[in-house]
């Protein structure tokens, strides 16, 4: 995306495009902090307001919920791939 959208706007954005997602896989690794780094892989469920929420497999078949802001995809906190071709679905550089 480029990067001629305020802040606001961008996330906005974000929220369009994972709302067209749904229903789809992607790959999503997320920085805990204290060099803390989680990827995991699983189906976008639902895009509310304000996040989203991902639906991954875990061990024994059992699955969970985790839920991200937009805010985190823009500030690049959380990350987000296409599980087919291993492509950012947004690729925002972060302004200091």
């Amino acid at each position: 995306m480029e990067n001629e959208y305020p802040a606001a706007n961008r996330v906005d954005l974000i929220h369009e495009e994972l709302a067209e997602l749904q229903g789809q896989r992607i790959k999503v690794r997320a920085n805990m902090g204290r060099s803390r780094i989680i990827e995991r892989t699983g189906t976008l469920v639902q895009a509310h307001p304000s996040l989203f929420v991902v639906e991954v497999e875990e061990r024994r078949g059992r699955t969970a919920r985790q839920s991200y802001q937009y805010v985190d995809v823009l500030t690049g906190t959380v990350q987000l791939f296409d599980t087919k071709t291993g492509e950012p679905i947004f690729d925002f550089e972060v302004e200091e």
